[in-house]
């Protein structure tokens, strides 16, 4: 799959083997390569298919999508449509979809640079955490290895306690995938980092290669009580293991009102639209 990521050298976060796998369980995604395409369909309630990565003719591929849906007594929908996708998909068809802006599902991409100086005041927050936390406890950030993911492991299922009854379903689908990409993290290439805070581990961090550029951070985990603890792993996280890329992508909010503010408050240099696209022949 990974050679028909490199094709496209898309920044949307669908675009990553390890995050579509960890996922499968709650979205139910089917993928196959169609030519030099990659092409991944979501069969839940109201399938959905990504919009496909590759090279070739588009049109041939996105034809073959449409008749696969009809085959299967389903409109043809495509989402993580990027206005980039949007104008391929003009080209090929014009006006054939109707597409609908989709805002919890907007990726935030940063500078990796700007995550790791924190320069400027408009990250004086994150700093003032980071000073505190780095005065309060005797402290050190470790790459996730064989020798130390087990610690990792017990610090979720400790959040896990003390977070799952804020919201059950939710965070239980969010657990499900987090221990599916511990159980194949090394399988799955991830990249991951800790940080211990008097011995403990008080926040960490996983992710992948997105493109030749960019970074994809799949999970974040700190405590809350734990004052600097989130701001530290990230940073700590880029200064030590992201020099290489350019750019971090951190998901999506998923329309969480305080997921939102949180990455904002990093200020993307890429916020990435996307939209859902309807073929019209199905309205």
């Amino acid at each position: 799959m990974k050679e028909l990521f490199s094709y496209s050298q898309f920044q949307g976060c669908e675009y990553t083997f390890g995050n579509l796998y960890i996922w499968n369980p709650i979205y139910s995604s089917k993928i196959t390569r169609f030519n030099d395409f990659f092409i991944s369909k979501s069969t839940g309630s109201k399938p959905s298919y990504v919009f496909p990565a590759g090279r070739g003719d588009l049109k041939k591929v996105i034809e073959a999508m449409l008749d696969d849906a009809h085959g299967s007594g389903h409109p043809f929908r495509l989402h993580g449509v990027t206005k980039e996708a949007q104008a391929a998909l003009e080209e090929i068809l014009p006006g054939a979809f109707e597409y609908q802006p989709y805002r919890d599902g907007f990726d935030y991409i940063y500078n990796t640079q700007d995550l790791i100086s924190l320069s400027g005041r408009k990250y004086h927050g994150k700093r003032n955490h980071i000073a505190y936390f780095q005065k309060t406890y005797d402290w050190h950030y470790e790459p996730i290895t064989t020798a130390n993911i087990g610690d990792c492991m017990r610090m979720n299922a400790e959040w896990e306690r003390e977070n799952l009854s804020k919201n059950p379903e939710g965070i239980s689908e969010e657990l499900a995938a987090i221990h599916r990409a511990f159980d194949h993290y090394f399988e799955l290439g991830f990249i991951g980092g800790l940080v211990r805070a008097d011995g403990r581990v008080v926040a960490y961090t996983v992710g992948e290669e997105l493109t030749d550029n960019t970074f994809c951070t799949h999970i974040e985990k700190a405590f809350a009580d734990v004052r600097g603890a989130y701001p530290i792993i990230n940073r700590e996280f880029a200064a030590n293991a992201l020099g290489k890329y350019a750019f971090v992508n951190r998901e999506e909010d998923m329309g969480e009102e305080g997921l939102r503010k949180a990455k904002l408050s990093y200020y993307p240099a890429i916020l990435l639209e996307k939209q859902k696209a309807i073929y019209r022949g199905d309205l």
